[in-house]
C-alpha cells in the first residue's frame, strides 16, 4: 500500500520567536524557511534540523552526593513486535477515541486504549518478560514517502472488543486498597527481602480475590453485605500479612514500619469514591473526555495507521531501553501502583515551552541533547530519543487534575522540593535506524497534533505504573543497593 505524500508547512511567527528558551546552556529560538514560502515534497523546514556534530555539549548532570543511589533496573518489554498502535491517550485524553490525533507506539500492557483504567490494566497481559503490566507509550516517528513508494505498513488492529471490556471494567464495582510497597522504608534488609516480597504477593492476591467476589455476588445480601462479607475479611487478611512484614523487620533488630494502618480497603462504585489518592482525577477526566467526545469529530486512523497530517512509513525503534535509576541525593522509595506520569508536552507549540523537554540526540553524542530540532547524525551514529521522567512524588496521589502536580522534576541539583519524595526515575531511550540520506533530506519527523506540524519541541512520553508491588520492591532494592538488574 502506498503512503501518501505529506506536505507540511512550518511557519514561525515573530511571537513564537520571542518565546526563546534556554535549555542546557543552548538558546532555543523559533526558525523559519529562508524565503518564507511553504515547503513541499514532505521535507520539513531546514531550520528544524541540525548536524549534531556542530552542537556543543549541553548536558549537565547533578553532582552525586555521598549517599547517591547508583543502581539501575532495566525491564525488557520488547519493541512493539505485536504492532500495538493507536491514537489514544488514557492519561492526558482519557475516554476520547483518537484524543491524541497522532499515533502512539506501545510496549508493556497489551490492552492500552482510550478507555483503559486501573482494573482493565491490571487484568491485561503484557509484553514485558518479567510480568510488568505497566503501560509505556510515545508518539511514532515516520519517514515521509512519495506517493509511488511502496512500503508495507503495520496494519490497524480492531480493538473495539477491548474497548468494550475496558468500559465494563470502569463501570464495575472494585476494591481499592492503600499501596504497601511505597510505604516501606528505603532500607529493607536483604535478609527480609524474601519474606517482604512473599507478603506483597499475598496482598495482591487478596485484592484480586476480593474483586472477583464482588463481581460474583453483585445484588446479593443487604446494604452491609460488601462490608461484612468482603471488605471486613479482607482487612483481617491484610492485618495478618502486614503484621508478618513488621515482624520480618523486628526479627533483624530493625525499626519496623507501621503498616497495619494500611489494612482497611474501600469499595469504589457509582455511590462510593474509593480511596482519596488522586484517582478521582482520572475519573473526572474520563467523565469529561466522554462528554467532550460527543462534540468532537476525531477521525480515526486508516487501515495503514495513518491520520490526517500524520502519514508516512512508521519507524520501529531498533532499541527500546526502559531503565529505572536512582537519585543523586539519596535513596528512593517505591512508586505507588497505578501512578500516572507524563514527560514533555504534546502541545508545547500551543502551550509554550514550560513542560517541553530536550529529547533528541544521536548515539555516541548523548552529551548533546536538542529540544527544538531533529538531529542529523554522522555515519555510524543513529537517531535517538532520551526521555527522563519526573521523579519527585507527593507521597499520596497517583494522579492530579493536570496529571503533573503529583509528580514533578527535581531541581538542577537533583533534589526534590519539600513535601516530595524521590522515586525511581524512569528513562526511556529509543534508537532508530533512519537512513542518513533521509535525515539530510529532512524527511523524518515525530507524529503530532495537526496544529503542531511535527515540531520536535512536542516530543513526549507516557507511563502508568502497573507493576506488581513485588516487582516494584525488587526494583527499589536494586536501585538503592547499587545493583545493575535486568529482567
Amino acid at each position: 500500500m502506498a503512503f501518501h505524500r505529506r506536505k507540511s508547512t512550518i511557519w514561525l511567527t515573530a511571537a513564537a520567536a520571542a518565546m526563546a528558551l534556554v535549555a542546557g546552556g543552548a538558546a532555543v529560538v523559533a526558525v523559519g524557511s529562508a524565503d518564507g514560502t511553504a515547503l513541499a515534497d514532505g521535507a520539513l523546514d531546514e531550520g528544524l534540523f541540525v548536524d549534531i556534530t556542530k552542537v556543543k555539549p549541553n548536558v549537565k548532570k547533578p553532582k552525586p552526593e555521598n549517599d547517591a543511589t547508583t543502581g539501575t533496573f532495566t525491564v525488557d518489554c520488547g519493541k512493539n513486535e505485536n504492532g500495538h498502535f493507536n491514537p489514544d491517550n488514557f492519561i492526558a485524553q482519557p475516554g476520547v477515541r483518537n484524543g491524541a490525533q497522532h499515533l502512539h507506539d506501545y510496549v508493556g500492557n497489551l490492552s492500552t486504549n482510550a478507555d483503559s483504567n486501573n482494573k482493565s490494566l491490571q487484568k491485561a497481559g503484557t509484553t514485558c518478560k518479567n510480568g510488568d503490566k505497566s503501560a509505556y507509550f510515545w508518539p511514532v516517528i515516520r519517514i515521509n514517502k512519495a506517493e509511488d513508494d511502496e512500503e508495507k505498513a503495520p496494519p490497524k488492529k480492531d480493538d473495539k472488543a477491548q474497548q468494550d471490556k475496558d468500559k465494563a471494567d470502569k463501570a464495575a464495582p472494585t476494591v481499592e486498597c492503600p499501596d504497601v510497597a511505597s510505604a516501606l522504608p528505603e532500607d529493607v534488609p536483604d535478609k527480609a527481602q524474601a519474606e517482604i516480597s512473599r507478603e506483597l504477593e499475598n496482598i495482591e492476591k487478596q485484592i484480586d480475590e476480593a474483586d472477583k467476589r464482588i463481581a460474583s455476588t453483585q445484588g446479593q445480601g443487604g446494604p452491609n453485605f460488601v462490608q461484612n462479607a468482603i471488605l471486613g475479611p479482607l482487612k483481617d487478611k491484610r492485618v495478618a500479612a502486614l503484621d508478618r512484614m513488621e515482624i520480618a523487620f523486628r526479627r533483624l533488630n530493625q525499626q519496623a514500619p507501621e503498616l497495619k494502618q494500611l489494612a482497611p480497603c474501600k469499595l469504589k462504585d457509582q455511590n462510593n469514591k474509593g480511596l482519596e489518592n488522586g484517582s478521582e482525577n482520572s475519573d473526572n477526566a474520563q467523565a469529561e473526555g466522554t462528554e467532550n467526545k460527543k462534540n468532537q469529530n476525531n477521525v480515526e486512523e486508516n487501515a495503514n495507521n495513518e491520520l490526517p497530517g500524520n502519514e508516512g512509513e512508521i519507524q520501529r525503534p531498533e532499541v527500546v531501553d526502559l531503565q529505572f535509576r536512582g537519585s543523586p541525593t539519596g535513596k528512593v522509595v517505591a512508586m505507588p501502583k497505578f501512578l500516572r506520569v507524563l514527560y514533555g508536552d504534546a502541545k508545547a507549540g500551543q502551550n509554550g515551552p514550560k513542560n517541553a523537554k530536550a529529547s533528541w540526540t544521536c548515539s555516541g553524542f548523548e552529551d548533546k541533547v536538542l529540544i527544538d530540532k531533529y538531529p542529523i547524525c554522522p555515519q555510524g551514529s543513529k537517531v535517538k530519543r532520551v526521555h527522563d521522567f519526573p521523579s519527585c512524588w507527593d507521597g499520596k496521589n497517583i494522579d492530579s487534575a493536570n496529571h503533573r502536580d503529583h509528580i514533578v522534576f527535581p531541581d538542577q541539583n537533583g533534589k526534590c522540593k519539600k513535601g516530595f519524595k524521590a522515586v525511581p526515575q524512569l528513562r526511556i531511550s529509543l534508537t532508530y535506524n533512519i537512513p542518513r540520506n533521509v535525515q539530510q533530506a529532512r524527511l523524518y519527523s515525530v507524529d503530532s497534533f495537526p496544529e503542531e506540524e511535527h515540531n520536535p519541541l512536542t516530543d513526549h512520553d507516557d507511563f502508568a505504573n502497573v507493576m506488581s508491588q513485588k516487582i516494584m520492591n525488587r526494583l527499589v532494592n536494586c536501585v538503592n543497593t547499587g545493583k545493575k538488574c535486568r529482567e
